[in-house]
């Protein structure tokens, strides 16, 4: 038996794999106030770990939502293109990770905003995380999204969620 096309169409799945999760596009640069979210994290244990706002910089006072922006929605669209719809669709249903469709309304803005920017902390401590990895098998990647993308990329979550 040949093994020649097995093992080239095995290495062809591979790296469409790790093209797919990498993002693989140029990174937008920080400006000078925007931060690493991963040097701003704050350190919890799991006892203090608080579920409705995860690990990470945002939190109520610093994610504020009013109506739907919807020139953010459009900018966050263009960067779930190219970062994140090879593993999320925006329907119910689960790609390599679980679909987007009603994620505003099961999770605070600040926690999707901390998830997105630095996901390893909180898929390790939080529970809603660690249950979907049990389900899709894959750790979410780190994006190395920057704040302003994080806040465009909710944006456009919201409106995939119907608000106005």
């Amino acid at each position: 038996m040949n093994k020649k096309p097995i093992v080239f169409l095995l290495m062809t799945s591979f790296c469409l794999a790790v093209i797919a999760c990498g993002g693989g596009g140029p990174k937008a640069e920080a400006t000078a106030t925007e931060t690493d979210a991963a040097a701003t994290t704050t350190t919890a244990t799991p006892s203090d770990y608080d579920p409705k706002r995860g690990e990470g910089k945002f939190n109520e006072s610093n994610v504020t939502l009013g109506a739907l922006d919807n020139a953010m929605a459009t900018k966050g669209e263009a960067i779930s293109a190219t970062k994140c719809t090879s593993c999320h669709k925006l329907t119910e249903e689960r790609l390599v990770g679980p679909g987007w469709k009603g994620v505003t309304t099961r999770n605070t803005p600040y926690w999707i905003m901390n998830f997105i920017s630095n996901p390893d902390p909180m898929i390790e401590k939080d529970p809603k995380v660690q249950a979907q990895l049990e389900l899709c098998l894959v750790r979410m990647p780190n994006q190395g999204l920057v704040d302003n993308e994080a806040r465009e990329i909710l944006e456009f979550m919201r409106k995939n969620d119907g608000a106005k």
